[in-house]
């Protein structure tokens, strides 16, 4: 059950990470950069096959220019 909650989760953290990103018309390169992350850890991310620290959601919602709940489903 945890482990399903988890990645139900990540996978809802990512479509808002990316949803946020698209709308502030940001590519995902970018985002990764402003965030000292590689693009395609970055696309892992937002695809939910990661659990981000909570260090790299304030990194991701200060890049973003959002609150870090903002990120969070």
């Amino acid at each position: 059950f945890c482990v399903k909650l988890m990645s139900e989760l990540s996978i809802l953290f990512g479509q808002r990470v990316r949803s946020t990103r698209v709308s502030k018309n940001i590519s995902q390169e970018k985002l990764a950069l402003s965030c000292n992350l590689d693009r395609s850890y970055m696309g892992r991310i937002e695809r939910g096959e990661v659990n981000p620290t909570l260090d790299r959601l304030y990194e991701i919602a200060r890049a973003l220019e959002v609150q870090p709940c903002d990120l969070l489903p």
